[in-house]
Parts: structure tokens; sequence; C-alpha cells
């Protein structure tokens, strides 16, 4: 039951229509039932494993186009992969991610701040933009990611208290409660032992299970008391970047490889004789053996040498080509080449022809779901370092902040910066996330007070550096009282 396996190799005529989430009646996972639940929730894992290896294949370069088949001159068969699935993933991942997400204060005091700041340097120990970066891959590619939390195990000073890891969702998924709220029952994760059998780790709230054949081979306590693994769909079908528009990129792989099939047609043409006979120096010119030799049987007619040539229009393969590639970037939200010549456009104007406007959208769209999911993993990170270290944040004080674009009018940002740091009702935390001037607007706060506060200490250091109250020759008098005041002064207290 649970060793069936299912071999997805071409782009199915019915489509890909995004990863089926899993469901279980039970409200919750125990040794009564792990197996049974486990085993059901294996058979549509393994369907979506099938489509994930597909397009994780496609994405390589492993395309459909490989199988061509061509009837009329077979020996001429190109096959063209020009891989756009490739190209959206690599620039959605870029694009969302053009700086790290960073966690900031949900207005907090400053005790807050300095323990979000102490977040983020444990997130940074721990490399989470590289397992952002990794994770977000997957999601464009087969749309879904999956991510694990743990309990760092090295206790070392200066290590992050949890450690990390981006799964493969071809070997990890999560099993949710099909009732109101759909809430996660059990995790999965396949595993090898040093044999090469496969184990079935199974993380439920309570409980964690290894499961070999049909038989539970061991049970033991979850002491996180909440499950360690987080799915992070790219959209609610949790379908992939480019899987909406395969059909248009087998196309477009079609077209371009009959093309190459035409121009090699055309080199390769047949000579053809007509009503005469082809002799010996034709052979040493032509080894290929590509003549053909026809006689019409009527006496007295004109003897002709030809090419047999067929090529195809290649405006007009290009025009279709350009169509078909304008239709992906449309429907995939990415900006086109098309640039422009008129010096009349504005800024604004540009990102909207240019198709950045609807990049940004997708962008947006994508980071709603991620953020979800990202809530959930804050929570656990926050469960694990309250428990394990000296921070002590709820997750009401954190808030998850994307630092894409933020060069993006910075003069106007600056001034915005400016113009909130000079309004007294205005808190300094809150003018440097209004502004998105830095990419990092926690750290950037933290900084600034610090450094502001260095400069107001050196500023009264200075100020009061030149006085000298212990009455000698060069002592000179505080500010605001003059040589007569201090002897009226005098006078008076004598």
């Amino acid at each position: 039951m649970l060793e069936s396996t299912l071999v997805l190799d071409l782009f199915p005529d019915e489509g890909l229509l995004g990863r089926t989430k899993i469901f279980t009646n039970q409200k919750q996972v125990d040794a009564s039932n792990v197996i049974d639940v486990v085993g059901k929730a294996m058979s549509v894992h393994l369907k979506n494993q099938s489509e994930i290896d597909y397009l994780y294949d496609y994405y390589r370069g492993k395309q459909d186009i490989r199988l061509k088949d061509k009837v009329v001159r077979p020996e001429i068969n190109n096959k063209v992969i020009v891989n756009r699935a490739n190209e959206i993933v690599s620039f959605k991942t870029a694009y969302i991610l053009q700086k790290p997400i960073r966690y900031v204060s949900n207005g907090g005091n400053d005790d807050t701040s300095a323990q979000v700041a102490k977040l983020n340097e444990f997130m940074a120990s721990e490399d989470k933009d590289s397992k952002d970066k990794k994770l977000i891959d997957w999601m464009h590619i087969c749309g879904l990611g999956v991510r694990m939390v743990l309990p760092d195990q090295e206790n070392s000073e200066d290590s992050s208290p949890v450690s990390i890891y981006t799964l493969d969702p071809r070997t990890a998924f999560v099993i949710y409660n099909s009732g109101i709220g759909e809430c996660p029952v059990a995790a999965v994760i396949i595993q090898k032992d040093e044999q090469g059998n496969r184990i079935l780790c199974v993380y439920t709230k309570s409980e964690y299970f290894e499961i070999s054949g049909n038989e539970i081979s061991k049970q033991s306590v979850n002491n996180l008391s909440r499950i360690p693994v987080i799915e992070y769909p790219n959209n609610e079908c949790r379908m992939g970047a480019f899987e909406v528009v395969i059909s248009l990129l087998n196309a477009i792989n079609t077209l371009e490889s009959n093309r190459v099939d035409s121009i090699q047609d055309f080199v390769n043409a047949f000579d053809v004789f007509q009503n005469c006979e082809i002799g010996d120096e034709y052979s040493k010119l032509s080894t290929g053996g590509r003549a053909i030799e026809i006689k019409t049987g009527t006496p007295g007619m004109e003897a002709k040498v030809y090419r047999v040539t067929s090529e195809l229009n290649q405006t007009s393969a290009q025009t279709i080509v350009d169509d078909l590639y304008q239709s992906v970037l449309t429907i995939c939200g990415m900006p086109n080449r098309n640039g422009g010549s008129s010096t009349s456009d504005t800024g604004q104007a540009s990102i909207l022809r240019d198709g950045w406007e609807a990049a940004e959208s997708k962008a947006s769209d994508t980071e709603k779901t991620y953020l979800e999911s990202e809530r959930e993993f804050t929570k656990l990170v926050l469960h694990i370092c309250n428990n394990t270290s000296q921070l002590n944040l709820k997750l009401s004080e954190v808030n998850i902040e994307f630092t894409r674009k933020n060069l993006t009018n910075i003069q106007s940002k600056v001034q915005i910066l400016c113009e909130l740091l000079n309004n007294g009702y205005v808190h300094p935390r809150d003018a440097y996330i209004v502004s998105s001037v830095f990419a990092d607007s926690e750290a950037a706060y933290i900084n600034g007070m610090k450094w502001h506060e260095e400069n107001q200490q050196k500023m009264q250091e200075s100020l009061m550096g030149g006085f000298d109250y212990g009455g000698t020759e060069e002592s000179v008098p505080p500010s605001g009282q003059s040589d007569s005041s201090s002897q009226q002064t005098s006078d008076t207290e004598v």
C-alpha cells in the first residue's frame, strides 16, 4: 500500500491543475490510526510527487520536445529547448527577494525593538535568507514549499536556538483536518535507513512515529507540542509559476525546432535530374546521395536539373513565436522587453507600459500567501527561542516585512523620512518603517537612535568641557553669567 509509485513523463491532456491538499476526517492522529491515515495520505501524495517530478524536470530542461517525432525525413529532427520555465522561476524568485525578509517591531517599546533585532540576528546566524531563496524556488517550480523548524542541538552561544531546514516537497507533506479551519494534524517526512529501506517519519502535536512497512517501528513524545513542518503554497491552487503556460512553452519549443528543421532541409535539399543521367562527376561532388533521377518516358523532352526546396517563412514563424511569448509574459505577470522610444515617457509610464506593474502585482499576491505560512513559522520560532534563550517576544509584537524595491523613488522616501522625523507627533520608529528607505527598518531605527544619543552626549561634554569651577584664573563662568554678575553674587553671599 505504501510502496506504490506513479510516473508522469508528459504533460497530460487534461493539464496540470495544481497540487492536491491532503485531508483526513480524523481530528487527532495517534497510534491507533496513524498507519491508516498516513496510508490514505500517501496515495494522494504520490500523485503530487509525480507532478512535482515532471515540473522540476521541466524547470531543469527535460521538456516535452525531447520526444518529438518527425515522419518525413526523420534523420532531420532537431529538438530545440527554449527554457522559458527556468527564466520565469529565476525572475520571480529574484524579484520577490530583492532584499531579505526581515522582522520589525509592531509598535513596541525600545526593549521590544532590541529583542526583535536579536531575533533577526538569530535568523542571520541560521542563514535564513538562503533558505528563503530555496523555499521560494520550490514554490515557483511546483506550487509548494516545505520548511521544518527544530531546536538547535549544538547550544553554542553564538548560534541560533533554532535549526531551519528547507525540505523537498516530494518527500515531505502535511495532513490537514477536513473540518472548519483545516488545522494541520500531522506531518510526514519520507526518509531511508542505512539499508535503503523507506521510513515514514510522522509528527503530530504530541507524538512522533516512525513507520517501516505497515508497522510502527518507533514511538516517542514530541516535546515541541507543535507540528514542526510548515507548507508554503504559492497560491490557493498550489500551482507553480510556469505551470499554467506549459502548453504555450511547448508550442514555442515546437516552432523553434521546426524552424531549425526547415533550415537544415533547405541546406540538404535533393537534386533532381529530369530526363538526364547522373554521372560520376556528381558522385564526386556529393557524397550524401541526395539526388533523384526522373525520366518522363517521352522522347524529345527537355532535360532539367533543379533542387527540391521548401523553406519555412521565417517572418511568419517569428510573428507566432513573439505572440506566444508575449502571452506567456502577460499570463505569468512578467515585464516584457519591448522598451520604448518616446522621450515624453515618465518613469511611472514606463513601468506601466513595460509590465513592471504586473510583475509587482503578482509578487504582492504571492507575498500575501507567503505571509500566512511565515507567521506560523514565526510562531514556532518564537516558541523555541522564548524557551531556550533570553528572548521574550509575542507574535503580536513582531511584523514580517518584505523589503523589495526599497531604492525606488529613494529621494521621495528620504524626504518623507525627514518630514516625519521633524514631526513631534510621529514616533521615529514609525518614520523609519513608513518611509521604507532601509532594508532593515528595525536595525536602522536602533542604530539611528544610538547614534543620535551618542552625538547628544558628545555635544553636552563639549559644552561642559571648557568650564572650570575650581577658581583658577583660566576658569570661564558658565554660559549666561558675566563677570559682574558673578561678583554681585559673591557680594550678596558675603
